[in-house]
């Protein structure tokens, strides 16, 4: 979603989680600060039992406890604080957001650049484009290599996953580039966006068609 909107918490609540891949839960909501679009929330548990939020939306808490002890809230990008300043509050864990991210309404505990290990495991990548400090996350969950993609694309559906128009980003080639970047320099299998339903098996053949199926960019350069 557009880096500039300053967008508070959406008011639906989510009532359980689906274990997507072993240790990867998920959650969705249709959010009304995004016309009842639909926005995706996910879980990671570590081996050690400790639980990892990444970008939580709404949902019971009594549900998030049953997957365990929760360590850390991550934020993949500014626009993406949803539920973490209140969740923050409530299971008393820090939250790490992008250094640089825009629009925090609270101040993060820890902040991230590229190449940094989070908690659960996670590795960060930085991934411009709808805004400059905007972050996939990479995760090996054995047999799974999993990446948090945030709002490079959106999945609506079972098709291809797509850009959201040009006029939403910051710079619209720049996100081009980094899905282009993941797909040089990451292992992946299970994709996860923040806004549609993962693809769990063969997500870097949906990445490339989703670079050659680009209409709005159809000839976007290399990085």
């Amino acid at each position: 979603m557009p880096s500039f909107l300053r967008m508070s918490e959406p008011k639906a609540q989510a009532k359980k989680t689906v274990e997507i891949v072993p240790g990867v839960h998920h959650w969705t909501v249709s959010d009304d600060r995004v016309g009842g679009g639909r926005s995706d929330a996910y879980a990671v548990v570590d081996e050690d039992g400790t639980v990892t939020l990444i970008d939580p939306l709404p949902i019971d808490e009594k549900v998030l406890r049953k997957l365990g002890d929760i360590d850390a809230i991550v934020l993949t990008a500014g626009n993406h604080q949803r539920s973490a300043w209140r969740l923050r509050k409530a299971f008393g864990v820090p939250v790490w957001a992008p250094e640089g991210a825009q629009g925090l309404e609270e101040k993060p505990d820890f902040e991230y650049v590229n190449g940094t290990t989070l908690p659960g495991g996670l590795s960060t990548f930085q991934t411009p484009g709808p805004t400059e400090a905007m972050y996939t996350l990479w995760l090996q969950k054995s047999p799974h290599a999993v990446v948090f993609i945030s709002d490079l694309l959106t999945h609506e559906g079972r098709g291809t996953p797509t850009f959201v128009p040009g006029e939403y980003q910051d710079e619209p080639l720049r996100t081009r580039s980094s899905i282009q970047r993941i797909l040089d320099h990451l292992p992946l299998q299970t994709v996860c966006f923040a806004h549609g339903a993962p693809i769990l098996t063969d997500g870097a053949s949906a990445l490339r068609k989703a670079l050659e199926q680009d209409d709005e960019f159809p000839h976007a350069p290399p990085p």
